[in-house]
């Protein structure tokens, strides 16, 4: 938690600490503690406000960290006993210099235990209410209320604020749906077909490290969301044809198009991120997958050396708010600033992919956001400006749903959906 509030990615930090031998239930634990309190924390300094006579900002910051495991484990977690989320919590205060503070670190937290009903006392400001209540920055929810109004937008906090699914993705250049779920029920791992997905599995229980499910190492499957998994479907790739993805790395939807391409064909993987290309390599490599040629650059300006596509996919860098269960600390790295930033970046790469498309060749442009001004408005922007595109609606077969709306595109709500949040648009270039 302290190198979280130091500005250290939550998963990395998490890493860091999972390095160390320890039991799945320590594993288990610490990831539970280190996300929550991460994700909560707008919540839990709402409480360091009302209990502590310093606001939580004034608090020293190791203090503040301690306050957040202490009540985050109080509020969110009825398995722990209170008297053991407060003795470790004043024992943690005892080991990180902080024995002087014991005893109001233990003090703030059996007053909150005492609580008989909820002592969060929320704003008045519809907000500012759900911000605090649910934990967002007040910007996120107006983005939401704007399009969703209050009640959806509640519903929509409450499902980000669990921890994600873990989906999976058969790999049918080596085996099948059914061959693989036989094989993880077989070894006890409960799981479900997706049914408008015909590769995806979820997993139901925490089978725990994923390098060892069975079928990992031998590239049976590979990690992809629901919602990732449908973009491809709608890209709807053929065999034989040329296909770009422009921002590539690590690989889910470039091995993806290569699997629905039976192998065949050619897939230009692009990415301005050697080390992240190298991920995308480790997993061709595993998922014995050898159609697909990798190009490190920025791809608003792409070499010659790649050939026009029949197909293109921009899988834009975005802010990531249709995917804020699975970054934990993304709601307060991301800003209206950042998203704008983003705006222009993801209009460039759309524009630039234009000129690399064969007649009558089609994008997707998918991003794993939910916010217009990098969704709607980036293709209505497109549109507007190459009166020679047009919104293509995707074909309901190959994609295996029926979820696009009046426009033409897809907006997937994730508490609707039981998915990632995901926008998908797909344009066609016109034949003169």
């Amino acid at each position: 938690m302290k190198a979280v509030h130091e500005g250290t990615y939550a998963d990395v930090a998490l890493n860091r600490v999972l390095q160390h031998p320890t039991s799945d239930v320590e594993r288990r634990l610490a990831t539970e503690l280190l996300y929550g309190c991460t994700r909560r924390q707008r919540t839990l300094d709402a409480l360091i406000d009302q209990f502590a006579k310093k606001p939580a900002h004034q608090q020293p910051p190791d203090l503040r960290t301690l306050l957040h495991l202490g009540l985050y484990q109080l509020r969110y977690l009825e398995q722990i006993p209170v008297s053991a989320a407060v003795n470790t919590t004043v024992e943690l205060a005892k080991q990180n210099r902080l024995s002087g503070l014991s005893g109001f670190v233990n003090g703030l937290l059996r007053r909150y235990a005492r609580q008989t009903d909820d002592p969060l006392t929320l704003p008045t400001d519809p907000v500012q209410h759900l911000g605090v209540q649910h934990s967002y920055p007040d910007w996120i929810i107006e983005v939401w209320l704007s399009q969703l109004g209050a009640a959806e937008t509640e519903l929509l906090c409450i499902y980000l604020n669990q921890p994600p699914a873990l989906d999976i993705r058969v790999n049918t250049l080596k085996t099948t749906r059914a061959a693989v779920q036989e094989q993880l029920e077989a070894v006890g791992i409960e799981v479900e077909q997706i049914a408008h997905l015909p590769q995806a599995l979820r997993i139901q229980d925490n089978a725990g490290p994923i390098p060892q499910i069975p079928g990992f190492k031998e590239g049976w499957w590979t990690v992809q969301d629901a919602s990732a998994q449908l973009v491809s479907h709608v890209l709807d790739p053929q065999p034989n044809s040329v296909v770009v993805d422009i921002c590539a790395a690590p690989g889910g939807k470039t091995t993806h198009m290569a699997e629905l391409m039976q192998g065949q064909g050619d897939i230009w993987a692009c990415d301005r991120t050697s080390s992240r290309l190298r991920k995308l390599q480790q997993n061709l490599t595993r998922l014995d997958i050898h159609n697909v040629q990798q190009w490190t650059g920025d791809s608003r300006s792409l070499p010659e050396q790649i050939p026009p596509a029949d197909s293109l996919l921009i899988d834009a860098p975005c802010s990531g708010l249709g995917t804020l269960h699975r970054h934990a600390d993304a709601r307060w790295q991301q800003t209206p600033q950042t998203v704008k930033q983003l705006n222009q970046l993801q209009s460039e790469l759309l524009a630039a992919s234009a000129q690399q498309v064969k007649p009558g060749g089609t994008i997707v442009y998918a991003t794993c956001t939910l916010h217009p001004d990098e969704n709607e408005c980036v293709i209505e922007a497109f549109l507007n400006n190459h009166p020679g595109w047009s919104i293509e609606p995707p074909d309901i077969a190959a994609a295996h749903t029926t979820w696009q709306e009046s426009s033409g595109w897809m907006k997937i709500w994730p508490h609707q959906r039981a998915m990632d949040g995901f926008f998908i648009a797909k344009v066609k270039q016109n034949i003169a």
